[in-house]
Parts: structure tokens; sequence; C-alpha cells
């Protein structure tokens, strides 16, 4: 979850003025969270109180409505609409908010499962839930093994579809079939916490999004330098603080 939002504020300053610099300046005046952020903030505070993912999601995300680089158009309307329905999305949203889920539950059925729940009150296409799936799946592998060589084989296995093709950086998709391909590319090739986040970055293209999704498997098989979650606490409001150290003391007291 922490990696999430590491990879979310470190991205976000390059969403939309992109670099392909790998040595960029980690943090500056401009790193904020953003939409990712605290949808992953939602999902982990449904779980630390038990409620439903659509009522956390609404809650968070009304609350703070204009996150740096916005909403999209589609999840804006579900957010303002009094009756919110499901609308058919696979963007990459379900993906960059799901990983609460893989830290939080022990069984990889049960990952899943969570996962599924977390994507279909909004992104109930096919495509995006198994985009979140695939994620959850991917970081609670690397959290129960500690094996990343072994995560290519795992995704290989059960996501054949998101382990072909060729991509290219800097191209901005937001889909899911675009995203994740992608992110596990880049944490199969990574060599440390900062390297992921590197690399995720300067790709290009969605890079607060592609940022978050790498970040929430980075943490989950490598030490986040203190420096770094020292100086992201440091950028969130006391309401998201609250949530994510409810979430690991929770998680560490189960």
């Amino acid at each position: 979850m922490l990696g999430a939002i590491i990879g979310d504020i470190v991205g976000s300053r390059f969403e939309f003025n992109n670099t392909d610099n790998y040595n960029f300046e980690l943090f500056t005046e401009e790193s904020t969270f953003t939409d990712d952020t605290i949808c992953t903030i939602a999902i982990a505070d449904a779980i630390n109180n038990g409620e439903h993912y659509e009522d956390t999601l609404l809650k968070w995300c009304r609350k703070y409505p204009n996150p740096k680089g916005a909403y999209g158009n589609s999840f804006a309307r579900w957010i303002a609409s009094d009756t919110p329905q499901p609308y058919n999305s696979f963007g990459n949203g379900s993906a960059m908010r799901v990983s609460p889920v893989a830290w939080f539950f022990d069984d990889l059925y049960r990952v899943k499962k969570e996962a599924e729940e977390t994507a279909i009150v909004t992104h109930n296409h096919p495509e995006g839930i198994k985009g979140a799936v695939a994620i959850a799946h991917a970081i609670y592998y690397l959290r129960t093994t500690k094996k990343l060589s072994g995560l290519e084989n795992e995704m290989q296995m059960y996501y054949p579809m998101f382990m072909i093709g060729n991509y290219y950086a800097g191209v901005f998709n937001e889909t899911c079939q675009g995203t994740v391909p992608i992110c596990l590319k880049i944490i199969i090739s990574s060599n440390s916490f900062e390297d992921a986040i590197r690399k995720a970055i300067s790709w290009g293209g969605d890079s607060d999004t592609i940022g978050a999704i790498v970040g929430s498997m980075a943490a989950a098989i490598y030490e986040i330098p203190k420096e770094i979650v020292d100086h992201v606490f440091n950028l969130l409001p006391i309401d998201m603080l609250d949530v994510i150290g409810n979430f690991y003391h929770n998680l560490n007291n189960k």
C-alpha cells in the first residue's frame, strides 16, 4: 500500500510532463498525492472498518474532489452521482488502488476475490477486473515468496495476456491492457525499490499510475528507504496518515 502512494507522489509532477531521465529528482515542491493515493487510502479504510469499497471510495473522493491531475471523466461522474453505478470501465484505476487487499488477506483465493470486489464498483468490464486481480496476485506472490525471479512465470501461468506484446515508452495509455504489462515488465527488471520507481517514472506515459502500480509491487519485495517514507509522510494530510497507521497496526495484529 505504501509503495503505491510513494510511486504516485513521485510520479505526480510527470503525468502530463513526462521525463525519460532515470536520474530525475525524486521529490520537489511540485510533488503531491493524486487520485491514485486517494483511492488506495479508500480501499485501506474499507478494510480497516469493515465497510463496503464503494462507500469508502465515494467518501474519500468526495472529501478530496480536486486532486492534482483530476479524476477521469467517467469516474468523476460516478463520484458526483446520487445513484452511482458501475460503468464498464477497463481503465488502470482498478489496478492502481488494489494493493491493500494483497497485503491484508492471507490466501490467494481471498486476495483475488477482494481485488475483484474493489474493481467492480466502477471497473466491471472483464479487463478492468483482470487488471486489479493480476496486480493483487503479483503483490501477494512477491510478499509471500520474496522471489522476484519467479514472478514472470507466475504471471505467465495465470495472466498470459499481460506477458505478450510490444510496449513503447512514453505512450500515454490509461487502460489496464496497456498499463499492467508495462508495470510487470518494469518490476521484473528492477533491483531495488528506488530503481523500480525510477524505471517506472522514466518510462513516461501515465507516470503517476505506472509509479503507483510498480511501487505497490516493489514494496512487497524490497525494503523502502526510510528517507523516502519520511518525505512522503510529510506530504500527506493527517486523515490519510491515520488510515495508513491503522492499516499497518491491524495488519501486524491479526
